[in-house]
């Protein structure tokens, strides 16, 4: 919860070290604003239908039902969105499948083609802003966006190639690491749990990343293109308020506004601020200033585009991440009460009455949602 008055606070310096008012916020308007939010909304459930769809068709069969698989990933979200690089809401979707039965390594897979669609879109769609920036004048910005998203696209790609020619393990360094931390058989196991674990994404890879399948290649390109689709509303999220304005800023086109908050997001992702806070509002005033060399403070401070820039990230982060903490608060929740149930269960295992009165209560749905049709297929769905 830190992370959220965290992030305010380069919202909170740039409103008292510019010169931006009160009526410079309110003069967006009510409409662009709600707007602007539900745009992003609809890029954070449409991250999250695309996890229900990689289920679906990785895995076999839905682990749960549409609502409960669709708030996780929300809740993963607010993780993603409140640590350094958007990094940690993976962690929470791989436990939240284990615990339906899905093996850690399946659920690992999961969670890592969601990684690449995310990093392949973002750092195409990053190096196509940072040229656009050079080509309009932005030579550093453009330079800074491309150094960016070429390494991060370069060690995906090398890490798909590898896992799908070897199995992949931790390096003998961050294992003895673990067993000095953990000592004893904890450690062990934890070492042993997690190289399976990648053995088995290992082995996923190998089946899916040969494009040998119509169905593979259908699954990869739907992947592909919800995120484009995501991608597009993150840019009309910022092109609605812009255009909204008016007072001497120029309106921008959807091309223009998605490969602004494309550049912000290159900048975001690097592991300096939480959420990218104060990152993600540089990158998008550097991309729309055309910055072509390092900016003087003042130039920040008297720029028009500050108080749009203020209200999207207002409209674009704070927003949303109300209702990825709900979500996340109505996943602990649950994760609290099924323990309960389980200790209470076992508590009680000596009385067959009681016993049989649990097991009823788990077939009517006091079973986190675990399938219950099976193991499921270990090759792609084709429908």
């Amino acid at each position: 919860m830190l992370a959220i008055p965290a992030s305010i606070v380069p919202l909170i310096l740039m409103v008292f070290f510019t010169h931006i008012t009160v009526e410079d916020l309110l003069s967006v308007g009510v409409i662009p604003f709600v707007l602007s939010s539900a745009a992003v909304i609809g890029r954070v459930l449409l991250q999250a239908y695309r996890f229900k769809y990689f289920i679906r068709k990785f895995i076999g069969h839905d682990v749960s039902s549409f609502s409960a698989t669709i708030s996780a990933r929300l809740g993963s979200e607010f993780v993603s969105q409140t640590t350094p690089s958007y990094i940690g809401g993976e962690i929470v979707r791989i436990a939240w499948l284990t615990r339906r039965g899905v093996p850690a390594g399946r659920a690992a897979w999961i969670t890592t083609i969601e990684i690449i669609s995310d990093v392949f879109v973002g750092t195409i769609l990053g190096i196509i802003s940072g040229v656009f920036a050079i080509l309009n004048g932005g030579y550093l910005i453009g330079a800074i966006v491309i150094l960016l998203s070429i390494p991060t696209l370069t060690f995906w790609f090398l890490l798909m190639f590898f896992s799908a020619k070897r199995n992949l393990k931790l390096p003998n360094l961050i294992e003895k690491i673990i067993e000095r931390i953990l000592r004893g058989e904890r450690g062990q196991n934890l070492v042993t749990s997690t190289n399976r674990a990648i053995t088995d994404l290992c082995q996923m890879s190998r089946e899916n990343f040969t494009f040998s399948s119509p169905a593979i290649v259908k699954t990869f390109a739907i992947g592909i293109a919800i995120t484009v689709v995501a991608f597009v509303l993150q840019g009309i999220s910022f092109m609605v308020l812009v255009n909204a304005v008016g007072n001497g800023i120029p309106p921008i086109s959807i091309f223009d506004s998605v490969m602004a908050t494309s550049a912000s997001t290159v900048l975001a992702t690097l592991p300096i601020t939480l959420g990218g806070s104060g990152l993600a509002e540089l990158g998008i005033w550097a991309y729309v200033a055309n910055l072509n060399s390092i900016p003087s403070l003042q130039d920040i401070v008297t720029d028009s585009h500050l108080s749009v820039i203020v209200v999207w990230r207002i409209a674009s982060y704070h927003v949303p991440l109300i209702i990825m903490w709900i979500a996340l608060m109505k996943l602990t929740i649950n994760k609290d009460v099924v323990s309960l149930r389980k200790k209470s269960s076992k508590g009680n295992l000596s009385n067959p009455k009681e016993t049989n009165r649990h097991s009823e209560g788990d077939s009517l749905g006091f079973n986190l949602g675990k399938p219950n049709n099976g193991k499921g297929q270990s090759s792609i769905r084709d429908d």
